[in-house]
């Protein structure tokens, strides 16, 4: 693997690396500078890896399932563990036809009805969270104590994990998403501890089954048959990563942006009524999410020779800020109408979460702008962006001023 070069002595068109620490904190520059002059950014590492920064090349990606396998949509220096077309997470790792069958047993738990129904449980871990902000102005960390706790804590009672094991189950996170240029040895015990935990989970819900979503999992059948332990065991870890990071970096990410523009965060405050468009805009300026995908053999793609085996990253926030698709992408209006933006996704493996990504994210604003009178970035402290290819603050100290203690009960 290349050694590692920071900052601007990098050609992101040749060399370009995601797991860079400057990429998160600087991306859009990044997207901006190369999509006119290199619309298909390249670089040797991880095997080797193509980069398409436009919508149009994002989008022929995503739904091209012809040269390109999902078998892992994660880039590592580790080679994928899993083989088409079931993949080692399905169904997000899965190719059709199994991908539908797979995805199909996920769609009644994540409807947009059974996602209605979390509202209450969503709203009280976000007020709770927020319960014992000090009255008056004082520091407070709104991606580590705020941000990250609520969906990690959402998932958890979906899943019926205990409530102790959010710190461990942000570790896996942290693990298999962030560290994924290190070497095997670096990143191989993080992976062997998430698989005995997920299987002691299995054989616990296997011994005395309830009513969350594991339990679900165990009981559901593909063409007549159960599920097998490992296919249950990469859904659970699906649900992990794609319930947990991605919502914590959107809700750090959109914080971050009304520190930075409060007249935003006031028109919030007065028009209720318009959270659910400004949403959109806040997922389609701040999408946390890019994939991958695998070249399945040598071929001529779009004009690119591309080798069986390299990487296909598809930065979906890269999508929502071309110009070619969005007049204005780096301008945030909270009001923007047509908004077909691709924060959860193009193609088959759209996010099946979406529904309650957006519940999330619209609670913990609205939660937080009533709990919070004002407040902005602490001057004292900087802003920590993630590593890889979930985007989002993973450090956001804010100076908060806030009124009277809010009354809660225990979540």
């Amino acid at each position: 693997m290349k050694p590692r070069i920071n900052g601007p002595g990098r050609d992101w068109a040749t060399d370009f690396d995601h797991t860079d620490p400057d990429y998160n904190a600087t991306a859009p520059e990044i997207w901006r500078s190369l999509r006119d002059r290199c619309p298909m950014a390249h670089t040797e590492r991880f095997g080797g890896m193509w980069v398409p920064l436009t919508h149009d090349l994002i989008r022929s990606v995503a739904y091209d399932t012809t040269h390109f396998t999902s078998r892992s949509v994660v880039v590592s220096t580790i080679p994928p563990k899993g083989v088409a077309p079931v993949g080692s997470a399905p169904p997000i790792t899965s190719d059709p036809p199994f991908h539908r069958e797979a995805r199909g047993l996920l769609q009644p738990v994540f409807a947009p009805r059974a996602v209605e129904l979390m509202e209450p449980k969503v709203r009280a871990i976000c007020e709770q969270l927020l319960a014992n902000l000090p009255a008056g102005t004082s520091p407070f960390d709104a991606s580590l104590d705020y941000a990250r706790r609520i969906p990690v804590a959402v998932m958890a009672q979906w899943l019926g994990l205990p409530d102790g094991d959010h710190e461990l189950i942000l570790g896996f996170v942290h693990d298999l998403l962030e560290i994924v240029s290190e070497d095997a040895t670096v990143q191989q015990p993080g992976r062997d501890r998430l698989d005995r935990y997920l299987a002691e989970q299995i054989t616990a819900r296997r011994a005395l089954p309830s009513d969350d979503l594991i339990s679900y999992l165990l009981s559901a059948t593909i063409g007549g048959r159960p599920l097998s332990d490992s296919h249950v065991a990469g859904t659970i870890m699906l649900l992990l990563l794609a319930g947990v990071d991605t919502t914590w970096s959107a809700i750090g990410s959109a914080l971050w942006h009304f520190a930075r523009n409060p007249a935003d965060a006031e028109r919030m405050r007065r028009d209720p009524d318009g959270v659910p468009v400004a949403v959109e805009e806040l997922l389609r300026a701040y999408a946390p999410v890019t994939m991958a995908r695998v070249v399945k053999e040598d071929c001529v793609f779009e004009g690119y020779s591309l080798r069986a085996g390299e990487w296909m990253l598809l930065p979906f926030p890269a999508a929502n800020r071309d110009p070619a698709k969005f007049p204005d992408p780096d301008e945030v209006k909270l009001d923007r109408a047509d908004n077909r933006h691709a924060a959860f996704g193009l193609g088959v493996h759209r996010c099946l979460g979406s529904h309650l990504a957006r519940l999330e994210l619209r609670i913990a604003l609205e939660c937080f702008l009533a709990r919070v009178e004002s407040f902005t970035l602490d001057a004292d402290h900087e802003v920590a962006w993630s590593q890889g290819q979930v985007r989002g603050p993973r450090r956001l100290p804010l100076l908060v001023s806030v009124s009277e203690p809010m009354r809660t009960g225990k979540v």
